[in-house]
């Protein structure tokens, strides 16, 4: 038995507005036993509050809250070429849970571990990503109609594991792997709670849905990871 029968994966871009609907049509229509996101409780709190780190804040967490602002600088950037805020589709997950009255299942790895890894990384990617950000501030090449966003997504996706083979382990591989673990979980706690099948419907950055997938049919018994409650809240 593979947990690929109990959960589907939704692969997003983060700044797409048809990632948005696919999301909201998908749930309301499958109408899961609960559904899960790529985010952790801190995320997931500041998206609820609409709070953005001020630079007290940058300066008060130091590295981590510099790399931290940096990353959320990118993903404005791109949300104002793709004309949507970054989130959005997790907000559309998180609503439509709420619509359904189901389980909303926090998947993701504490930011707080994720942004110590990106501190350990080497000073060769270091730099090479300090280089690559100034490119941020610099107008963004134009989409021409035959542009295909998910296929840019995906050469991105494949250029950066090339450039960056740590971050790349530790932002993408390893979170797959914690992520999966936690989709497992979710699921068996929702066979303990007396549902003989649940469904469950992930929403993710699409760089990890091939490998979460991956792992998911490679379960094949409840002992097979070492693992501890899943994280989810009502709403």
């Amino acid at each position: 038995m593979s947990y690929l029968r109990y959960v589907k994966v939704i692969g997003t871009m983060h700044v797409s507005p048809e990632s948005r609907e696919e999301v909201l049509s998908t749930i309301l229509r499958e109408r899961p036993n609960a559904v899960a996101v790529e985010l952790d409780r801190a995320r997931f709190l500041s998206m609820q509050s609409g709070a953005e780190m001020s630079i007290e804040d940058v300066l008060r967490f130091g590295r981590r809250g510099l790399i931290n602002y940096a990353l959320a600088k990118v993903e404005e950037k791109l949300g104002d070429e793709f004309g949507m805020k970054p989130g959005e589709e997790m907000k559309a997950a998180i609503s439509a849970a709420g619509l359904l009255g189901v389980p909303l299942y926090l998947i993701d790895e504490d930011i707080n571990a994720i942004l110590g890894k990106i501190t350990a990384a080497p000073a060769r990617e270091k730099l090479l990503m300090a280089l690559e950000g100034l490119c941020v501030f610099l107008p963004v090449k134009p989409t021409t109609e035959e542009s295909n966003p998910m296929e840019e997504y995906r050469a991105m996706m494949f250029a950066f594991r090339q450039r960056y083979p740590y971050l790349f382990r530790v932002l993408v591989e390893e979170r797959n792997g914690i992520m999966a673990r936690n989709l497992v979980s979710a699921v068996d706690e929702l066979k303990l709670s007396g549902i003989r099948r649940p469904k469950v419907i992930a929403v993710v950055g699409l760089g990890h849905k091939p490998g979460i997938e991956h792992f998911l049919d490679r379960v094949k018994e409840r002992n097979y990871w070492d693992y501890g409650v899943s994280r989810y809240v009502y709403i």
